[in-house]
């Protein structure tokens, strides 16, 4: 699978994927979403990666410090602002 430039500089470029994907976004795998999150907090790539998310539509993981509820907030003001 061929990388994405900007991930090479991505916080979680050397930790377990699956961190980012939990089983759940609720209940006991909050703890795993909110750990993802953190991560995501001080990476230098994190707009990148959202944008990636939000242009790819990423339905699941956590991508840019955000989870897919957030993302499709994020998305449907979007579309919303651009129906303006």
């Amino acid at each position: 699978m061929m990388m994405l430039d900007w991930t090479r500089r991505a916080a979680c470029l050397d930790l377990d994927p699956e961190l980012f994907f939990p089983i759940s976004m609720e209940g006991p795998s909050q703890s795993q979403v909110e750990r993802a999150k953190h991560v995501c907090d001080g990476c230098p790539v994190r707009e990148t990666c959202l944008a990636y998310a939000l242009d790819t539509r990423q339905a699941y993981g956590v991508w840019g410090g955000t989870d897919p509820e957030q993302r499709r907030e994020l998305s449907l003001r979007s579309e919303a602002a651009a129906r303006r």
